[in-house]
């Protein structure tokens, strides 16, 4: 007896199914029975669904004599059913990677639950992911399981049945199957809910549904729709005969109010000449099964009673004016806009004509985010060794909170950010500055770039047109025009910049700023940092932080996060940190593993870097900087063939790694479990790729930068040399129990040399 059943329902959706069936067949729990059952699809589902009963004997085709819809199907898949649990996923839909690992695992802790409520995430054709809005309603925080009354909340998640798993025996006691028609899963969901004794959550995504463009039975324009009236029906039926179940009389008269809305005010759905009688219906439903006693929101009273009404006309002509209005403000914004951005231009060259205040500096950073990069630290280091100088930081509002309070806040596009750009003596940025800036005469910008270059840039992108995109390469030249310094951390970056960013600037080769931090942190620096990331002590922290792809579309990560702290061992947390570009968590799932820590919004990555043991990057150029630290540094390089043609490299990590490179994910894994991470020749590697890439990093960068920049100074503090350096502060020196020393270290590897 497998521990899953997973029934597949197939009818017109050739494109899909092989990702579907695939995404079961593949999951890493095998233990289950994959039915699959073609609907008398007139299209290639039955012919595909053979192809894979006939590669794997876990694959059951069914297939049924006549087209009897989603529900039959389903029904039919449940007959020839003998896993211990149900699991119903459509067949434009996938299951997400270790998803029914997942589910066995929260079933087992839960004590084998009726039913168990996983999350689910929509899929678009443009590659991005949205999680359940109601996601928050699975969290697995208090006992578990529980009954509906303990939780009805439960009934505001999405009613359909492929985001839960069921245990057969409870099903069949019970005699539940699904109705004909559309909106099969009303009159499944909420008896199943209700009935169940015992009912768990997950909070995780373990489902992935498509948002088709068109074919969707929902998105189809039909008469059909008005079987969600005979549904409700089959619900309130289903109270009827139970009268202990009579207390969610309310509540579901609310969802039914709350759906027929859904479906009315879809116009794509009802034919126009069916509205009417829709509205009709709908009264007639309210009037018999009206049962007052539950609230409704003050916002969605008045649309309420116009369903409770059957007011048509009334509920048209209100959905008119709604529109009108709508239109009216969206062109009074416009004006309004128009008007503000004349007035700001206007307060800009007013502001050009006025003497410009040498006692000014404006910072930003990462296109307006928070206070941090190069221009952070050298922010810090104007206050400390030019204290005459004013700063400012350019920021949206939500980045505020990370500006030190001493230094002021502007605000991108207000006429604060207009009159320090046309009156600041000192403009400082990692990226380009606003392309409307006109250079005064007496003002220096200090360019200092985001790090060092392994990826190309600048005119370099000509021939890359999958990482140039758009840009505009005369208009880079014309802002490289503008810069009076560049910061280079080593003479790779020098030559680097000066030939793909030419212009009359000075490079300052004086170090990263930004890496100062690394020199100056104490034991008790990282200890704390570690404290509040929480990670538990007497583990290895790795800082898994890759960069993003140029020939992606969306973020698509190669690691599974989730498999590799479970293979590793719980002597290992991953913090995972997103590209910027990318903004949200590499997981996209919550509560996937309490040892993958998403640290994307942390506003520091110096500070990351400094929590962590070893860091896992692919060709982000965290490396350079990660490598101050003298830590271990591991390389995945999975897709190099693909990131060489989308963007190129200056030289191969192969050659000059700084540490060990792993070319899978099962090399990765092993390149840990040995411990060759960690290992002599890692540390031969990364001391030789230390002394090419941060001869300058000496913890005094961004003084040197001030002195020479803001002071005029010549004599300038000297760079101490690598073997003179402090060493910075390891993690593992930071907790009181160090979790490297129970590591495997070995003396070497020829394996290590292989992949190095």
């Amino acid at each position: 007896m497998p521990r899953f059943s997973v029934i597949v329902p197939a009818y017109q959706v050739q494109a899909y199914l092989h990702e579907c069936l695939e995404s079961v067949l593949s999951q890493s729990y095998p233990d289950l029975e994959l039915i699959a059952v073609d609907d008398r699809s007139p299209d290639a589902c039955g012919a595909i669904i053979d192809e894979f009963a006939a590669r794997d004997p876990r694959v059951r085709p069914v297939h049924l004599p006549e087209n009897q819809g989603l529900g039959g199907a389903r029904n039919a898949g449940m007959r020839e059913a003998s896993g211990d649990y149900l699991v119903f996923l459509d067949g434009d839909d996938t299951l997400t990677p270790d998803a029914l690992r997942a589910i066995a695992d929260r079933l087992k802790e839960t004590d084998e639950p009726d039913v168990l409520v996983y999350d689910y995430a929509r899929t678009y054709w443009s590659g991005r992911t949205v999680r359940n809005q109601a996601a928050v309603r699975l969290t697995e925080r208090g006992p578990a399981p529980f009954r509906l009354e303990d939780r009805p909340g439960l009934l505001h998640v999405l009613m359909v049945a492929w985001n839960k798993a069921y245990r057969r025996e409870f099903v069949e006691r019970a005699g539940f199957a699904f109705p004909p028609g559309y909106y099969e899963d009303t009159p499944w969901t909420y008896p199943v809910l209700m009935t169940a004794e015992s009912i768990a959550t997950l909070d995780r995504v373990c489902v992935h549904y498509r948002q088709r463009r068109r074919g969707s039975i929902l998105g189809t324009t039909s008469r059909r729709h008005f079987d969600v009236f005979a549904q409700y029906d089959r619900v309130f039926a289903y109270i009827e005969r139970r009268p202990e179940l009579a207390r969610w009389r309310p509540v579901l008269f609310r969802r039914m109010v709350d759906h027929l809305l859904t479906v009315f005010a879809r116009r794509e759905r009802l034919p126009r000449e069916c509205r009417a009688e829709f509205l009709r219906t709908a009264r007639a439903h309210c009037r018999r099964y009206r049962a007052p006693g539950h609230p409704v929101p003050v916002r969605a009273r008045l649309r309420h009673a116009l369903v409770r009404l059957g007011l048509h006309r009334t509920y048209r002509a209100l959905r008119l004016t709604a529109a009108g209005r709508r239109r009216c403000v969206r062109a009074l914004v416009r004006v309004l806009g128009a008007g503000r951005s004349a007035a700001l231009r206007l307060h800009y060259r007013v502001q050009l004509l006025l003497p410009l205040r040498a006692d000014r500096a404006v910072f930003t950073a990462d296109g307006d985010r928070g206070h941090g990069c190069n221009p952070g630290a050298l922010e810090t280091a104007f206050r400390t060794h030019a204290p005459h100088i004013r700063t400012a930081w350019v920021a949206r509002p939500e980045h505020h909170h990370t500006v030190p309070t001493v230094t002021r806040r502007v605000t991108p596009g207000s006429a604060a950010y207009w009159t320090a750009l046309a009156r600041s003596k000192y403009l400082v940025s990692n990226a380009d500055f606003d392309r409307r800036l006109v250079k005064r005469s007496g003002q220096v910008l200090v360019q200092t770039q985001r790090g060092t270059p392994l990826k190309h840039m600048g005119l370099d992108l000509q021939e890359r047109p999958a990482a140039a995109r758009d840009t505009d390469f005369a208009a880079l030249l014309r802002g490289v025009d503008q810069w009076d310094y560049v910061l280079s951390a080593n003479r790779h970056s020098t030559l680097t910049w000066e030939r793909v960013l030419p212009g009359g600037y000075t490079t300052l080769a004086h170090g990263q700023p930004r890496n100062d931090v690394f020199q100056q942190a104490t034991t008790a620096d990282v200890a704390r940092l570690r404290g509040c990331l929480g990670i538990p002590e007497g583990t290895v922290a790795v800082l898994y932080a890759p960069t993003h792809r140029d020939y992606r579309r969306a973020q698509c990560p190669s690691l599974d996060l989730d498999r590799l702290v479970r293979s590793l061992g719980p002597r290992f947390t991953v913090l995972a940190r997103s590209h910027p570009v990318h903004g949200g968590p590499l997981t996209g799932q919550a509560g996937e593993s309490a040892r993958v820590v998403d640290v994307t919004g942390h506003p520091s990555v110096e500070h990351l870097c400094l929590a962590s043991d070893v860091l896992v990057t692919d060709y982000s150029s965290i490396m350079f900087d990660y490598a101050n630290l003298d830590r271990p540094i591991v390389i995945l390089a999975d897709d190099r063939e693909a990131y060489e043609a989308a963007r190129g490299t200056y030289f191969d990590l192969r050659s000059f790694p700084p540490g060990a490179v792993a070319r899978s994910e099962d090399e990765l894994i092993d390149i840990f479990a040995t411990g060759h991470w960690r290992g002599s020749r890692s540390a031969q590697l990364r001391a030789a790729f230390r002394e090419r890439f941060c001869p300058y990093d000496d913890g005094r960068a961004a003084e040197r930068v001030v002195r020479q920049v803001v002071l005029g100074e010549t004599d300038l503090p000297p760079v101490v040399p690598l073997a003179e350096r402090r060493p910075v502060p390891s993690a593992a020196a930071a907790s009181t129990r160090s979790p490297l020393a129970t590591v495997p270290h070995p003396a070497g590897s020829p394996a290590l040399t292989d992949r190095a």
